[in-house]
């Protein structure tokens, strides 16, 4: 997972507030609950001391967010006063939570938020398709493509000579709607640089636009049906890339220990690859409640097991923190990326390590 969207996050003095918050609504009286989930959760921000201005922003975007009904879920990050970094969700999150901390409490979220797989689904028929995307970032894009009016579909109820001539004349215009849907696919795979295409819709369609879509892309894509099958597809299909994502940096880790080359294990040799910007991919167990921790400062290098350590660097009242959020700072700040480990995974009790960019 690439971190750099964490960068702007972290460009503000802590204290931070870190809230994760339950808003379903699935019962008449669900607001009321909502509400009621949300004065608990900011109870306990104020039992941890949260400044106030901080507090009365997070307030704010909660009652907003309430209002406009528009998550079941939300993720936030505030300092400073003001609210750094929100994440809507379609459901609650994983557990509710409110913390207050020197740095953001990132880990559930990103375990929430996993890798995001550039994609591209296109619904298709005779007469053109609709194309939706998504990319890296998590941004949409929809397209429709309005094939040409004329006859797309095969009749035998003229005679042979003007039944022939219609058939030929579907065929065309099925054709000819087929190249402009597919090269649509092209264009909006390569603006999102696409991991996986799914095409679902009319199988006839379906057949002549796999035609018109370069290789390039073809090799990237899945035919499905409709509806629920085609939900059910796409979400097969990113979950089967995050696997294979998960296994190359997992297979790649294992192999790199094992020649003692650019790889290292355990939270001191971690740690220590951390603060000199040598960590390409950070591997942590998928552990929110992991309770490993470090001294920090106010620089993304400044992470270490002992304070006095961060005294040698001028650090001159280290904090005590996460090392999970410790790392993921470090981390984000030299555009490495994250690699949580499935609990059931072959490296599932590693903890912490690391692939390397280089040796020293």
């Amino acid at each position: 997972m690439d971190l750099s969207f964490l960068k702007p996050l972290y460009s503000r003095p802590g204290p931070y507030a870190s809230v994760y918050a339950d808003l379903t609504r699935t019962t008449e009286d669900a607001p009321k609950a909502a509400e009621l989930r949300w004065r608990a959760l900011r109870a306990d921000l104020e039992a941890q001391r949260a400044p106030r201005e901080t507090l009365k922003a997070i307030d704010e975007a909660i009652g907003h967010e309430l209002e406009l009904r528009r998550s079941e879920g939300l993720i936030l990050f505030a300092a400073g006063g003001e609210v750094v970094h929100t994440e809507r969700l379609p459901e609650a999150p994983a557990a509710s939570l409110a913390r207050v901390s020197p740095l953001p409490h990132v880990l559930p979220y990103l375990a929430e938020r996993g890798e995001r797989y550039p994609h591209v689904v296109a619904v298709v028929d005779r007469q053109g398709g609709e194309i939706d995307s998504v990319d890296a970032e998590g941004r949409r894009r929809h397209v429709d493509v309005q094939g040409d009016e004329g006859p797309v579909r095969k009749t035998k109820s003229a005679g042979d000579a003007e039944s022939s001539h219609l058939q030929r004349l579907a065929e065309n215009g099925l054709r000819a709607n087929a190249k402009k849907v597919g090269r649509e696919i092209d264009r909006t795979a390569r603006r999102c640089h696409a991991e996986a295409v799914l095409i679902a819709g009319d199988p006839r369609a379906r057949t002549a636009v796999l035609d018109e879509i370069s290789e390039g892309v073809r090799e990237h894509t899945v035919e499905s049906g409709r509806g629920a099958e085609l939900s059910s597809e796409l979400s097969r299909v990113l979950s089967l890339k995050k696997a294979e994502r998960v296994m190359a940096v997992a297979e790649r880790f294992d192999r790199e220990l094992a020649n003692g080359e650019r790889a290292v294990a355990g939270l001191p040799a971690t740690v220590e690859a951390a603060r000199r910007g040598q960590i390409e991919s950070l591997l942590l167990d998928e552990d929110p409640e992991s309770p490993a921790q470090l001294w920090i400062g106010p620089d993304s290098t400044h992470l270490a097991a002992d304070p006095e350590e961060l005294t040698q660097y001028g650090v001159d009242e280290p904090q005590r923190e996460r090392a999970d959020a410790a790392l993921v700072r470090a981390v984000a700040a030299t555009d490495g990326e994250l690699v949580i480990l499935p609990s059931n995974g072959p490296d599932a009790e590693l903890g912490v390590g690391a692939v390397l960019r280089f040796r020293t």
